[in-house]
């Protein structure tokens, strides 16, 4: 397949723990930042057949060092597919990665963020978010690296 890595179950892939590096750039200021940490993802009872994600670290923007953390549910979607969702449940993207490769657009208010996700092999996988609108023009770009 060249490039890209098929991931067969996307759920059964992302299981366990990552480590994150991610670059945020904002080409409309040219000011950046970056985020490290980990992310988990696990079973658990609110998302049945599926995995809570969690991801914990800390983010420094024009040299200010924050914590931060979100989380997203990670719902079992048809043919080894899942389908994203923000923590309280509303829709953010699908995710299929059974070629390596997969696009997702996330249309936020006026805003339009369209995700492309990569697998490069059994350990390590990425996103770049492209993020445009009237008040945002973003590229945020996070690389995992399975622990353990």
């Amino acid at each position: 397949m060249g490039e890209f890595w098929p991931v067969p179950d996307v759920l059964a892939y992302l299981a366990g723990r990552w480590s994150v590096s991610r670059s945020v750039r904002d080409l409309a200021s040219g000011a950046d930042g970056e985020f490290t940490g980990t992310t988990e993802f696990r079973a658990e009872e609110e998302t049945p057949g599926g995995l809570l994600h969690h991801e914990s670290g800390t983010f420094v923007w024009q040299g200010v060092a924050r914590p931060a953390e979100r989380t997203l549910r990670f719902l079992r979607g048809p043919g080894g597919t899942a389908e994203v969702r923000f923590a309280d449940g509303r829709p953010f993207h699908d995710l299929d990665l059974t070629s390596g490769r997969h696009v997702a657009d996330h249309p936020c208010s006026a805003d339009l963020y369209r995700g492309e996700f990569t697998v490069r092999d059994s350990d390590h996988w990425r996103t770049v978010w492209r993020v445009r609108g009237p008040a945002k023009d973003l590229v945020l770009r996070t690389d995992y690296a399975r622990e353990g």
